[in-house]
């Protein structure tokens, strides 16, 4: 999401009282302040506060002082004061800045080390400008539009976006060596197995063909059938009937049901087929199957 969609984010002010704490991988964020300004010319002079303090530039430019340091600032630039930092920062007269800001105070919940994400916010010899704004336009536009006109759920959903928020933040002035992690390696081929597999779970009523699964697996018919007996050891089908007949198993239990109701839920249109398939994969009608109680006796 582009910049332009946080200059149309003024309503980010009213989340004051809405959004007022979240918790994000063992963190603790207790928000304390929210804040949009207009591309005007503003000065806040020297100052510090006990939270940390970002600010999103989103058109314009001017200056960020934090301590002994002077940093030009411009659009797209996201600049931190940590707690206890002593910064000022001075909007250009001629291109004024335009801000969202927010502040909050940032705590583990139980002892923590190592680092991570959350070394943005901990590091204390950390950047403070940053080009690395990521998800943090999309979650400060979400944030005031939920803020604008909150409906049921909102709670819920202004703590994800906080959560967001929060972490996007800590991204952007964390070390390139805090975010590293193992690549994580996908089993797509296991993935799409089991999108077929429950594919024919939900559809055990159903007629259902090869080309039908592969279709909702975006494959083609033999590529389909090909991964699924490479991964499971069995085709399609065969997997279908056997799960059919599970499923009928479980049903013979019930008995408000008629054995030919049972065939039709198991995909079945006559009970014939149905009993006959039954047999060979159970060695027992299904009528026998329900006198014993799925019991087998030597």
């Amino acid at each position: 999401m582009s910049l332009a969609a946080v200059e149309a984010a003024d309503r980010f002010v009213d989340l004051a009282g809405l959004l007022e704490s979240c918790e994000v991988g063992g963190f603790r964020a207790d928000f304390v302040s929210w804040g949009h300004y207009r591309p005007e010319y503003w000065r806040n002079y020297w100052h510090s506060h006990s939270f940390h303090e970002v600010c999103l530039a989103y058109s314009g430019s001017g200056r960020f002082n934090c301590g002994p340091t002077e940093y030009e600032v411009s659009e797209g630039d996201v600049f931190l004061a940590r707690p206890g930092d002593v910064h000022e920062i001075e909007s250009s007269r001629s291109s004024p800045l335009g801000i969202a800001f927010w502040g909050f105070a940032f705590r583990p919940l139980a002892s923590s080390s190592g680092t991570g994400w959350w070394s943005g916010l901990t590091r204390p010899d950390g950047p403070v400008v940053s080009t690395a704004v990521g998800g943090l336009p999309a979650a400060v536009a979400a944030l005031a539009d939920e803020a604008a006109k909150p409906r049921s759920g909102y709670n819920e959903l202004l703590g994800a976006f906080g959560a967001a928020l929060v972490l996007d933040t800590a991204r952007a002035f964390a070390l390139d060596q805090d975010l590293s992690v193992e690549p994580v390696v996908r089993d797509r081929g296991s993935v799409v197995v089991e999108a077929m597999q429950r594919h024919l779970l939900d559809n055990l009523a159903r007629p259902v063909t090869v080309r039908e699964v592969a279709a909702a697996v975006h494959l083609s018919e033999r590529h389909a059938e090909r991964l699924f007996s490479s991964v499971t050891g069995a085709s399609l089908m065969s997997t279908l009937r056997r799960l059919r007949l599970e499923l009928a198993a479980q049903l013979l239990f019930d008995p408000a049901l008629t054995v030919t109701e049972i065939a039709r839920a198991c995909g079945y249109s006559d009970v014939r087929p149905f009993s006959t398939a039954f047999k060979r994969h159970y060695g027992r009608t299904p009528g026998d199957y329900r006198r014993t109680g799925g019991t087998s006796f030597v």
